[in-house]
């Protein structure tokens, strides 16, 4: 499969800086021009993320698919929150508006905190077991030709049949965690695994550790998603300059508890990936070519929140680092969402596609 590019859309018209990770609004103007940024910029994909205060993400998902042409949404959805019945239903049928574009990404939920805020007491064991149980059933219901019952642990139903199917049959699944019940949720039913841009080595890790699962099950390894908040200008000195301004901005946001009320956890995260990026944090602050783990100190790790700093060449060959470990699926997106979308299409994007380009044409020539 080539290497193809991830970013995520933002929703609010303040999410042209560096504190919009939390801004809470919807402004439609922005969301066509950010999705059509996106479409334009030759980015492959864009995650709809999910929380449980934000715009509904099915509906932004949509959105997204009918003010583009090409751009491929992953919608982040909570099993916890839909019955995968109705959920089967509502992402063929979105399915079938983007062109057979959609892709979904199954959270379990990392943190209790932010799961009862809408109902779910579930443990996190469970949370992953009924995730792997809800994946089985969304590709039963895609799959079948009349009803479908099923009686298992979390969900149980008879004769549910659906007269809208999928584009191409099957809708590609995400599965993202660090923990155990992540590696092995994934490792069986992931076309894809996500993963919060951690160092090589650690990387490297739990690629083999999500491997090991889909070995042993038989089923084809997932592609890996890596995600980053690349950080970049003309030169690497002006690139830590930037990133020093942007951690500024993070820790005042930090400060105002009003603002991150809904969107943060208190004290130590309880997720595993939040945990190894205050840990990795710990033991430096920059890894290495260029991945700087000073963001995800000052945002408690609330989210993908590592950078990769530096000058477009030194980020394009950071991100070719995580492609040579078996990375195939680059998340990129930034701390000043917009303007860094627009540059990472103008000057990142390209470099990337140039060096894959040139490695095949050499392997070919060989």
């Amino acid at each position: 499969m080539p290497v193809e590019f991830i970013s995520a859309v933002h929703t609010d018209a303040g999410a042209s800086g560096p504190a919009a990770s939390s801004r809470t609004g919807l402004d439609v103007h922005h969301l066509r021009k950010y999705a059509r940024a996106l479409d334009d910029g030759g980015f492959d994909h864009t995650l709809v993320a999910y929380h449980s205060a934000s715009p509904d993400a099915f509906q932004i998902a949509q959105f997204v698919a009918t003010h583009t042409e090409r751009v491929r949404p992953i919608l982040a959805h909570r099993p916890g929150v839909v019955f995968p019945t109705h959920a089967s239903r509502a992402l063929a049928t979105l399915d079938q508006i983007s062109n057979g574009r959609l892709t979904v990404h199954i959270i379990s939920g990392g943190s209790d905190e932010e799961q009862h805020r809408e109902g779910d007491y579930l443990g996190k064991a469970e949370r992953y077991e009924r995730s792997d149980e809800y994946v089985q059933i969304l590709r039963k219901v895609w799959q079948a030709d009349g009803p479908v019952s099923h009686e298992g642990k979390y969900f149980r139903f008879e004769g549910y049949h659906s007269d809208v199917k999928p584009v191409n049959g099957l809708i590609p699944i995400s599965v993202g965690g660090s923990s155990q019940d992540a590696y092995r949720v994934g490792g069986q039913q992931g076309d894809i695994f996500g993963l919060w841009g951690e160092p090589l080595k650690e990387t490297a890790e739990q690629i083999a550790a999500v491997n090991a699962v889909a070995d042993a099950a038989g089923r084809p390894r997932p592609r890996i998603w890596v995600s980053f908040r690349p950080i970049i200008a003309p030169t690497d000195e002006l690139a830590w300059e930037k990133a020093h301004r942007t951690l500024g901005v993070l820790q005042d946001q930090a400060k105002n508890t009003e603002l991150l009320r809904h969107y943060r956890t208190t004290g130590r995260p309880a997720n595993v990936g939040s945990q190894r990026l205050l840990d990795i944090a710990e033991r430096g602050e920059v890894h290495d070519r260029c991945l700087w783990t000073a963001p995800a100190v000052a945002t408690n790790a609330a989210g993908a929140s590592t950078a990769l700093v530096g000058s477009p060449e030194t980020v394009a060959k950071a991100l070719l680092d995580y492609v040579d470990i078996g990375c195939d699926l680059l998340s990129i997106r930034g701390y000043d969402p917009l303007n860094d979308a627009i540059d990472y299409a103008r000057y990142v994007l390209p470099l990337v596609r140039q060096e894959l380009a040139h490695r095949t044409a050499t392997s070919q020539a060989a």
